[in-house]
């Protein structure tokens, strides 16, 4: 049956159906319009935040990196103390503390960096923009989700007795992250390096108690709560409980294996009694003759009757070996002694534990006898060679008998005792038991503290440690607080304090996350940390992502198996054997489980647009075709129908198109022949509008960049020109798509000019005859757009560096540099931390800073232009990736049906039912591998290419690194 395909540059909505027996067709009609919405959310503005009270560059407060600032008050650190007071450590208010649901953004709920991420000094610097009217802006809102949290450099000053304390309570809160002050002092050469020392010793002691627990089979369980660090005192108690425990278990241990080894040698010694008994004394059968005098095999070796006719000693070598070394052995002997000897070979009754490798064997128990010391000798050598145990083999009977009871009883009272070892050493290890988790969390916490204490550094003066942290502006009332609980805990009479430092360093990012939004900050935290309070993408991206994932992934079974996956995860979130598990691939989708529980609900939503549910359309509401219209209204006879396989339904006939579907596309699509053509012009143009959508949307985000760095010069030099030249050639596409959906009817579809003919001659700068224009004036108004583009280009190529470049020359009134004078013992002047008031004001640079290299401004901003200028262009042919894969997922879909499914309806007998369950098993395993398995990875990495490339990088630098808070995570200890 042949169908004929109608060709249509028109909207999807616009196109009709032509029926058949079996087939449909499509011809152009007026319809249904396309509405495309793309959600999405704008940054607030930035408000008014509470910063610390203690003055960062204010003129009306003394200094404390100053020799002036400085005050000879405060016992035990030589400054005092109170807000507005030189080096003051009082508090204002800074915001609302955290909520039990929000972590660091590490990418799980509640989480927190572990020790080894916590302190180390790292600073990656960021470009700071330069002096004058367009400094980046410090102050401001707090931080959200939508911009990086407001981080200061700050100075602790910590009393010799209370730092420890002090320390450990910041550990337990895990607030801020410290700077090494001695970068250039060995760590073998620091001041606390024997406390460090001595955690480390009782950490292999803790390892050495987890071995033995591991040998008996015992697991360690986690700790079940979370202990505070020792203070010394309990230190010293722990590492000397820790060293008798451990001794015991040595002492125990070793008994333990003495006593073993002795009773596996008893038990062997008697087993070789008891076999090789029956060889020198076997007992004559009861009825049997008389022997004869004459030797024979199946004699005794020591019968008497053979004694008399032997004039030469008989001597006996009994011991065990290993079975697989038996052969070589009888065969070296045989060799070896010329075939003076008689060796007798059998197995154990009961197998044997062999306790070097633990194993347990049948061992093999041997008696030789032979005549003549050195035949005896090679014996003996020859069993030494094959690792042979060689026993005391008594010559005479009651020798033997009397051997065997005095074993017996060796071997009980053995046991007994062994048994009683057992006991101890199961008391022993369950006292280990009990102890050893909470000892290992309380030596690592105080080892964590000495390794932060020893990247503190003392004062001039030697009186008080200071360190330097990385602090969240919102929490100095919380370190404050810590400080304060720190120095009451130690008993010190004098509180530590936390002082502001003005810095010119760029501040580490801090985003706070919770469950839901730590999957999708990780997808933009790969890519690249954000830089200090640029614009966040992340909670666009909570939209975003998974509707462009759902566009290629658009079927409403496989979104709802997705879907339903998800919410098994999340409702079973907190269940140990989910979060525990081992898989890396398992806790890869478990972190993941709200990212996949959006991405279904969204693919279910595109797959009722595209009417599809395992390739099957679903008829939700009735079709807006009529057939029995067509055929009142044409003639389709049985002759007609019979040279006429293919039949049209044409739009353009009075109630044939009864109106657009009221929700996505209409189900007899499904039936027609034509349907693919149908939807890749639906497809192919959807595709096109949401990614420029979506590439414009990323460019206004740039704009809040702009505003709060108060770099408003980029607003008219780059931000202007980007939106002109994207609106101007592709925007003007989009809005072409739009007006030919909505011009063009079914009447008149055969006339409706092409687009793409129309863009290709707006960049030619001119017109083809052929295809007629879609709107008076177009081709003087595409001129226009083209020549608006071209402009905008050098403006964004030159822009920027000429009002750079013009701005430096400016004449500018110095400011007096400020004293300085290094507080802390080693540190160079010119550091953060002596850095001076006027450091603070013009951003970051002295007065005498080294001026911009204008070339290196121009190179990187004609970087910046080509890459945006070819970036529109190729950045919107790869959002077709979406036409292409929702097209490939929607076929694989359909083959998967045909070739599959469709074989289990063949019959609808009982057979065809038998058959229909091994089919459905087949689908559905395919379904999940293929569609939901790979084609789902698929959508999800193209998904993440489009928002990685194309959406951010219009606006996202990602040169910052995250904010590492010194903090005692409890996954570290388990």
């Amino acid at each position: 049956m042949s169908i004929w395909p109608q060709q249509s540059t028109l909207a999807p909505a616009q196109m009709g159906i032509v029926w058949s027996n079996y087939s449909l067709a499509v011809r152009p009609h007026t319809g249904a319009g396309v509405l495309l919405i793309l959600a999405g959310g704008f940054p607030a503005p930035p408000g008014s935040g509470k910063c610390f009270p203690f003055p960062s560059s204010s003129g009306d407060a003394a200094r404390v990196l100053s020799p002036r600032g400085r005050s000879p008050g405060g016992a035990g650190c030589g400054m005092s103390r109170g807000t507005g007071s030189p080096g003051g450590g009082g508090a204002g208010p800074a915001g609302p503390s955290p909520g039990p649901g929000s972590s660091w953004g590490r990418g799980s709920a509640g989480s927190r960096p572990s020790l080894a991420r916590g302190g180390h000094g790292r600073v990656r610097a960021l470009t700071p923009p330069h002096p004058g009217p367009d400094r980046a802006s410090r102050g401001g809102a707090m931080g959200s989700l939508f911009r990086s949290e407001e981080v200061c450099l700050a100075q602790l000053f910590l009393q010799s007795a209370s730092a420890y304390s002090c320390i450990s309570e910041l550990g337990e809160r895990g607030l801020l992250e410290f700077r090494d002050l001695n970068p250039k002092v060995s760590p073998f050469q620091r001041r606390f390096v024997g406390e460090v020392r001595r955690c480390e010793e009782m950490e292999k002691t803790f390892t050495f108690l987890q071995q033995e627990l591991r040998a008996a089979g015992r697991v360690p369980g986690p700790c079940p709560e979370s202990p505070r660090a020792p203070a010394a005192r309990e230190a010293l108690r722990v590492q000397e409980q820790s060293e008798q425990l451990a001794q015991e278990l040595r002492e125990v241990s070793r008994s333990r294996a003495s006593l073993r080894g002795r009773l596996w040698d008893l038990r062997q010694c008697l087993h070789v009694l008891r076999e090789a008994q029956r060889f020198t004394s076997l007992p004559a059968p009861l009825g049997s003759p008389p022997r004869p005098p004459a030797l024979s095999e199946r004699e005794p070796i020591l019968d008497p009757s053979v004694h008399q006719h032997l004039e030469r000693k008989i001597s006996f070598v009994a011991g065990v070996i290993h079975p697989w070394r038996v052969t070589a052995f009888e065969r070296l002997l045989w060799r070896a002694c010329r075939g003076y000897l008689v060796a007798s070979f059998v197995e154990m009754p009961e197998p044997m534990e062999d306790p070097a490798t633990g194993e347990s064997i049948t061992w093999v128990i041997f008696l030789i006898s032979y005549w003549g010391e050195q035949i005896g000798q090679k014996i003996r050598k020859i069993s030494d060679c094959f690792h042979c145990q060689v026993y005391t083999y008594p010559e005479s009977e009651a020798s033997r008998t009397e051997a065997i009871t005095r074993l017996h009883g060796q071997i009980q009272e053995l046991s007994v005792t062994l048994e009683e070892t057992e006991k101890y050493l199961a008391e022993v290890l369950d006292k280990v038991a009990q102890v050893l988790p909470t000892w290992r969390v309380q030596v690592q916490k105080m080892k964590a503290i000495y390794l932060v204490l020893n990247q503190c550094s003392f004062d001039v003066t030697k009186k008080c440690l200071i360190a330097e942290v990385w602090c969240p502006v919102r929490d100095l009332t919380q370190v404050q607080d810590a400080l304060r609980q720190g120095s009451y805990q130690s008993g010190s009479s004098v509180e530590c304090f936390v002082q502001r430092v003005p810095t010119s360093e760029s501040p580490p990012t801090l985003i706070r996350t919770n469950k839901f939004t730590a999957g999708f900050q990780s997808i933009v935290d790969a890519y690249g940390v954000a830089s200090y309070q640029e614009v966040n993408p992340a909670p666009y991206a909570i939209i975003t992502f998974p509707f462009i994932f759902a566009i290629m992934f658009g079927d409403v079974g496989h979104g709802l198996l997705m879907f339903l996956f998800a919410l098994w995860m999340v409702l079973y979130e907190d269940s140990p054997r989910l979060r525990q598990g081992t898989n890396e691939i398992w806790l890869t989708f478990f972190e993941g489980r709200y990212l996949i529980l959006l991405m279904g609900a969204f693919s279910i939503y595109t797959g009722f647009i595209y009417n599809e549910c395992f390739s099957k359309a679903t008829v939700i509401f009735p079709s807006a075709w009529s057939v029995a219209t067509m055929a009142n209204h044409s003639s389709w006879s049985p002759a007609y129908l019979a040279t006429h396989p293919s039949l049209t339904l044409d739009p353009n006939v009075t109630g044939v198109f009864q109106g657009p579907y009221p929700f996505g596309i209409d189900p007899i699509w499904s039936l027609a022949t034509n349907h693919l053509n149908f939807l890749n012009s639906f497809k192919m143009k959807m595709s096109v509008v949401l990614g420029i959508v979506h590439m414009g949307f990323g460019v206004v985000l740039g704009v809040f960049n702009h505003v709060h760095f108060q770099q408003r010069h980029r607003l008219l030099l780059e931000f202007l020109p980007e939106m002109i030249f994207l609106l101007a050639l592709f925007g003007y596409l989009v809005f072409l798509i739009f007006y030919k959906w909505i011009k063009f009817s079914a009447a008149d579809s055969m006339v409706a000019p092409s687009i793409l003919i129309h863009f290709i001659d707006m960049f030619l700068f001119t017109s083809n005859a052929e295809n007629l224009p879609l709107y008076p004036g177009q081709v003087p108004v595409q001129m226009v757009l083209v020549v608006l583009a071209l402009a905008s280009v050098p403006v964004l190529l030159l822009g920027t560096p000429l009002y750079r470049w013009c701005w430096q020359g400016a004449p500018r009134t110095p400011l007096t540099t400020g004293e300085q004078e290094p507080l802390l013992e080693g540190q160079e002047a010119g550091n953060s931390v002596n850095a001076t008031t006027e450091d603070v004001e013009s951003g970051g640079h002295s007065p005498d800073a080294k001026h911009l290299d204008f070339a290196e401004i121009f190179m990187h901003q004609a970087i910046h232009t080509i890459e945006y200028c070819l970036g529109c262009v190729s950045n919107t042919a790869s959002y077709l990736r979406l036409w292409a894969l929702s097209l490939a997922h929607a076929q694989l879909s359909e083959v998967l049906w045909t070739m599959v499914m469709r074989n289990g309806f063949v019959g609808l007998s009982y057979v065809g039912g038998v058959v229909l369950v091994p089919v459905f098993a087949a689908f559905a395993v395919l379904t999940v591998a293929i569609l939901l398995v790979m084609e789902g990875l698929s959508a999800f990495l193209h998904a993440l290419r489009l928002h990685w490339v194309e959406f951010q990088n219009k606006f996202y630098v990602g040169a910052g690194y995250k904010l590492c808070p010194f903090a005692f995570a409890p996954d570290t200890w388990e």
